[in-house]
């Protein structure tokens, strides 16, 4: 995490999830997060295509020119990147997973800034985690946000954080069979082989594994 705001958020879950996978929705108070509130987010997860902004902090929103609230996230991207973020997201509503993505956002003019955004599960209505804690943060503020809409964002980096266990996302074709044997659910996505740089590969992106993360 290399942005302040990033960090904070992840203390702030951290803390009120305490040994539970992850907190409940109701448990978030704005106020307790008031001075990261305009860069922050809640998504709802309608299912594996559609996770709707059911709240956009104002620095998010100017980000793009416009307002977010009921847009679907997976919509910011296309192509193998559209993939990546909608499995991304799946192993946060199903494993209980943190994530952090690096981004380069762009404007038309073809100016970029380099994005780090934090996803983190929520507990509504029933097990799984069905609303996401996010917040955006631009390492670097450029002049032109607010007046230049980002219009494309390549990921430039990702990471999946489960705090406690290993989730089905990342279980070898073994554990996997092992799993559907006892009657667990299937996995979201086979990991390839691991690279030589320890890392396992999910589609064109290299994802490393972490433990709870230290503040």
């Amino acid at each position: 995490m290399k942005h302040a705001v990033t960090r904070t958020l992840y203390d702030y879950w951290s803390r009120l999830r305490g040994d539970r996978t992850a907190p409940r929705r109701f448990e978030v108070e704005p106020g307790d997060i008031r001075h990261i509130l305009g860069d922050t987010f809640i998504l709802e997860a309608d299912d594996r295509l559609t996770y709707s902004f059911r709240l956009a902090g104002t620095r998010l929103c100017a980000a793009y020119c416009r307002e977010l609230k009921g847009r679907n996230l997976l919509d910011m991207w296309v192509g193998k990147d559209r993939e990546a973020i909608a499995c991304l997201l799946a192993a946060i509503v199903e494993d209980g997973a943190a994530a952090v993505v690096g981004l380069e956002a762009q404007n038309e003019r073809g100016q970029t800034a380099p994005v780090e955004i934090m996803m983190l599960p929520l507990q509504h209505d029933g097990p799984h985690h069905t609303r996401i804690l996010g917040c955006y943060a631009p390492l670097k503020t450029p002049y032109w946000f607010g007046t230049h809409p980002v219009v494309r964002q390549p990921i430039q980096s990702l990471r999946l954080i489960w705090p406690d266990e290993r989730p089905s996302f990342l279980r070898t074709a073994e554990e996997a069979d092992r799993a559907e044997r006892r009657g667990e659910p299937p996995a979201i996505v086979r990991a390839q082989a691991r690279p030589a740089d320890g890392g396992r590969r999910v589609g064109h992106l290299r994802v490393i594994e972490g433990g709870r993360a230290d503040s």
